[in-house]
Parts: C-alpha cells; structure tokens; sequence
C-alpha cells in the first residue's frame, strides 16, 4: 500500500457519517506503520472494542470500510473467510459493514467471518508447519498473500455496491 496521513485515513471511508469519523482512534502504532509491507490495513478501535476499520487500494484509490464485530464464538474452531486461517472459535467472529449511501442508509450490511483482532495479514505470512517429508513449494505464501488480499477486496467491493 502507499503511505497515508491520518486525514487521508479519515477521508477514504465510504459507509462512515462524520460523527463515527470523529470518534474513530488511531492505532497507537500508527506512526510506525510499514505501508510498503501491506496489502491492506486492518485495526480494532482502541477506544470501541466492537469496532473495527480495513483500508485496501482498489482501482487506483484508497477505500475504508468501518466494521462492526460481534461476539466471537465459543465453541469449535472457525474459519476466517478472509486468510483462511482455522482459529479457536474464540478468535473467529462476523465482522459486518454498512454499505456505501442510500443501500447503508438503509440500514444494509454485508457481512463475513474473520479474525477478530483484524489480524489476517500477518496471520497468512505465518507459515504453517510441514510434516517431516513435506517440502514448501515455491510460490505457496505468495498465493496466500494474493488469495487474502482479493477476498479482502471482494468484502470491500461488496460494501461499495449499490451505493
């Protein structure tokens, strides 16, 4: 991604009003943001633990997207639609976004499973461990970072339509 300012954070949302831009916090380690390290940003708000916010580069501009998280499960173990990472069911929970002007006005939402700490990014550059005969093939992280970064995307695209 390309380097942003906080105001440039705070004007790609596309489904926030001004008073819940207003309110949004930072990360605290905003200042230390690696942007060349990143497909896209994830965070939590510090300050509304059920509030979350992405930002992805999509056709030349920067979108952001405010996320709404349940209470994680749980039970079992789940599937983070995004990194398709497994997770405690704890860790996995729906995240859901107010789409973009008059649908989101309208109170419509999409919605999927993810991580519930917004940590997909660095989750899918975890390499999983290999069995004692089993050789990584070249190639297999990169398709990973590919796979998340379009399903990530796709969840924002899906926030934009019918806007």
């Amino acid at each position: 991604m390309r380097a942003l300012t906080e105001a440039d954070v705070r004007a790609s949302f596309v489904n926030a009003d001004e008073a819940e831009l207003r309110v949004m916090e930072m990360p605290h380690d905003f200042m230390l943001v690696d942007w060349d390290y990143l497909d896209f940003f994830a965070w939590r708000d510090p300050s509304a633990g059920r509030r979350g916010y992405v930002l992805i580069e999509h056709e030349g501009r920067v979108i952001g997207v405010v996320l709404r998280i349940s209470e994680p499960g749980r039970g079992r173990s789940g599937m983070c639609n995004i990194c398709h990472t497994m997770q405690p069911g704890n860790q996995v929970a729906l995240l859901s976004a107010r789409r973009a002007g008059s649908a989101g006005a309208r109170g419509d939402s999409v919605g999927t499973y993810m991580c519930a700490d917004l940590s997909c990014h660095e989750n899918v550059r975890l390499a999983h461990p290999l069995a004692p005969n089993e050789i990584r093939a070249a190639g297999q992280v990169d398709s990973r970072l590919d796979g998340t970064r379009r399903r990530m995307e796709a969840f924002l695209v899906r926030a934009l339509e019918h806007a």
